[in-house]
Order: structure tokens, then sequence, then C-alpha cells
């Protein structure tokens, strides 16, 4: 018997019910078993561990990969001309914007003047990107010396890191290890370490995530954060059932496809500087409407009732950040023509926008008229925000069409 294919999609990034993948009873390890067990388990999920505990060798690790990801291989003079002009940028935000407003760097590196874009990670094709994990790298060159746990390298820079601390100890002392880390040393040397984007505590039993979201002042570029305990995040299935042992946790939030497209999809770099990581059920949201979407196109069934759905989100789960997201992938689908992001009254309308604009500014038009929306259909405006009202008057005229609404 043959079947038609409806859709199919890449792997979920949240798993839909999670199995439990402990071994044994252990109500106590220590943090040195702890480090070890972690790091096995990253090398049977496809992680490569590497030997990396100072500075030249992280550096020339760096090197390496990204002439692989690239498949270019730098000079000497040109190495040192890119990382010391495009790398060794002052400060955690301008690392950050690296990471997440450029898909690469465009960068003369030869005496040639010939310009090479240079991708730091591969956004398209996720599984391009190359995953290590290295352990007890130590930093000589901080206001204290510092010597850290555990550290996730995604083509060689550190991207994730990760402290523990032995079954029994308060999950709040790694994460005041962490903010020690940043103040007295991710900063110095090569400063390589302010790449991080997303950190991991855990005491074995419980495990959380959260962004490294710093808040720059101009007077203290890389000492001041805004992080508190209170936003670290529990990772969840898709029925949002905490995953909080950390050998459950690596098995489901490590795994290849989960972590790069959190770091690639679900990371926001808003305009106030603020780097946002997004919870398990955003995550889900996101995903399950994406799905329903491209269930829609493959069957042929727009306008219909099983086209569409509802997301139900309560008030202060971040609502805003899931439909923004949303609209954005959408907006990138190429068989989408417009993502209309509707509203049922005009005060809704203008903070709507006003929210769009601080996750991504230009990002998503408004409308006064009906007439204007109606050209802004028209033309390339890809996401737009509306009323109800407007819409109603001609609604009639329009393709194929992805409404967000609000209510």
């Amino acid at each position: 018997m043959d079947y038609d294919i409806l859709y199919e999609t890449d792997y979920e990034t949240v798993v839909a019910k999670y199995e439990d993948k402990r071994t044994g009873n252990k109500s106590y390890q220590s943090e040195k078993e702890l480090e070890i067990e972690l790091i096995e388990n990253l090398k049977k999920l496809g992680y490569e561990y590497i030997n990396i505990k100072n500075e030249k060798e992280l550096i020339d690790n760096f090197k390496n990969q990204l002439e692989r990801l690239n498949n270019y291989k730098f000079e000497n003079d040109e190495w040192n001309i890119f990382f010391k002009k495009e790398i060794q940028k002052e400060g955690v935000l301008e690392k950050a914007k690296i990471i997440h407003n450029d898909d690469c760097i465009t960068t003369t590196i030869n005496n040639k003047g010939i310009s090479k874009n240079i991708k730091l990670i591969d956004k398209s094709n996720i599984h391009e990107n190359k995953l290590q994990v290295i352990n007890q790298y130590r930093e000589e060159k901080g206001t204290y010396k510092s010597r850290y746990d555990v550290t996730i390298l995604i083509n060689g820079l550190p991207l994730i890191h990760i402290e523990l601390k032995r079954r029994g100890v308060a999950l709040e002392q790694a994460f005041n290890q962490i903010t020690r880390y940043q103040r007295n040393s991710f900063w110095a040397g090569s400063s390589l370490f302010e790449f991080v984007q997303i950190f991991v505590i855990s005491n074995g039993t419980h495990t959380k995530y959260y962004s490294n979201t710093t808040r720059l002042n101009s007077a203290n570029h890389h000492k001041k954060t805004n992080n508190t305990f209170e936003f670290t995040i529990f990772f969840a299935d898709a029925e949002n059932r905490r995953i909080t042992d950390l050998v459950n946790f690596t098995n489901y939030f490590f795994a290849r496809h989960t972590i790069l497209n959190i770091l690639t999809k679900y990371c926001v770099l808003t305009e106030d500087n603020n780097l946002l990581v997004m919870r398990p059920y955003q995550i889900v949201a996101c995903e399950r409407i994406l799905n329903k979407i491209k269930y829609a196109e493959n069957k042929n069934i727009y306008g219909k009732i099983e086209a569409g759905g509802y997301i139900w989100h309560t008030t202060g789960s971040g609502k805003t950040l899931t439909s923004f997201k949303t609209s954005l992938l959408a907006s990138k689908t190429d068989y989408i023509d417009k993502v209309l992001f509707v509203v049922d009254r005009k005060d809704l309308d203008y903070q709507t926008i006003k929210e769009y604009e601080k996750y991504k500014k230009g990002c998503v038009s408004s409308n006064k008229s009906t007439k204007i929306l109606q050209e802004q259909i028209e033309n390339d405006n890809k996401i737009i925000v509306t009323t109800i009202q407007k819409l109603s008057t001609f609604i009639k005229k329009i393709k194929f069409i992805i409404f967000i609404i609000k209510k």
C-alpha cells in the first residue's frame, strides 16, 4: 500500500515525553563524579571530548574549527588580523551581536583587499556545526585565577558553560559561582568566554539553564549583570514535566538537534541589549504552530477549520515573545506570503508593535487605515500587526496568509 506524506518535520526541539534514563540509585555524588558522568554522557551524544586547559590551546582549536566549517585555510597574519579585529570585540553585548545578528562575518583578511565571509555558526544546516566538550579550563589572567567545570564549544567557541556542585549542595551556589566568573575572569585574556550564551547549573538532583543576560553600562562593560536566580529555567518535555536530574537533562537538553536549535532559533537578543532564551513551553508552541502551517500547506486545507488551532498560555508566560518568534520563523517560510498578527482593539495594536520592536527593530509593519493595510498586504511587508476591524473589510481578497490572533 502506498502512502502520501502530508508533512515531515525535523526532530522536535522539545521531546514529546521524556523517559527516565538514570540507572542505579545515586543519592550522593561528588562534584568530580558528576563531572565525569556528564562528560561520558555528552560523548555518547556525539560530542568530542578535547583536552584543552589554557588559552593558546583554546584559540588554536577555534582556528581549526573555523577553517573546517568555512573550508578555508587562514594564513598566520590573516588569522591574527581576523581574530583581533572581529573576535576580540569588547564586551558580552558585542559578542552576542556577532552570534545572533549576523549569519557570517564579512571581513577583509588578506593584503589584496578581497573580502571573505566567515561563519561562526551554520544556522541553516545546524548539524554542520562541531560540538566539543572541555573541562577544568584554567584562566590565569583574571582578577583571580579560575578553573571552570565543563564548557561546550560550538565550532571552537565556548557558547555554553556548565557549573556543577555535589548532590545536596544548594543550586544557588553554582549560580553564584558563575556570577563570580562573570565578574572576575570571563573577560580576561582573549575574552572568548564572553561568547557564552547559555549557562547550565546543576547539583545532580536539580538542573536549570539561563541566558547570559547582561546589560552593559558605558562605565563598566563586563561587570554589570541583571542576572538573578529567579530567572533560571527548568527544562521540560512537551507535557511540561520537568527534567531535573542531570543525567536526564543531559540526554534531552544537550541532544545535538535540541541545543543547536535553542542556540540558533530560540535565543533572542532584544533591542535593549537583553539576551533571552525561550522556555520549553514557548518552543513547543512555536513548533506546533509551524508544523500545523506545514501540514496545511501539504494537505492544501487553507481556510478550513482543521488548518487552524489555538495555544493557551497564562498571563505573564511570555505570549508576545512566543508569537514574535513564531511570526518571524513563519515569515521565512518560502510558501507563506504574509503573517498577520491580529488584535481585537487599537490599544493592543500599538502595544504589540511596541513589544515586537523590542525584539527586532523594524521587523513589523503597522497601519492606521484599511487602505494602508491593503497596501502592506500587496507589497513586501512580511509581518503585519493589525486590528480585526481593519482586516474584515477585505478578508476575501487575501491569498496564503498566516493569522496569529491575540485576545
